[in-house]
């Protein structure tokens, strides 16, 4: 394990995102996928983990 965030890699970012969506923590995976991609040179496969982690929607439900 790093102490370094500027050590992590596009591959840690994205396993951290799996992680996060596995726990029901979808924005958490979203944010973290979105850093994946931005240090993905590859704009394909930046789109393509965009879209595997999409943004929750920014309302939350109260359940009674």
């Amino acid at each position: 394990m790093t102490r370094d965030p500027g050590d992590l890699t596009a591959s840690d970012y994205l396993d951290g995102a799996c992680e996060m969506a596995a726990a029901n923590r979808p924005f958490l995976a979203h944010l973290l996928a979105e850093e994946a991609a931005r240090l993905t040179a590859d704009a394909a496969t930046a789109a393509g983990i965009r879209a595997s982690f999409p943004a929750p929607a920014t309302t939350r439900e109260e359940t009674d």
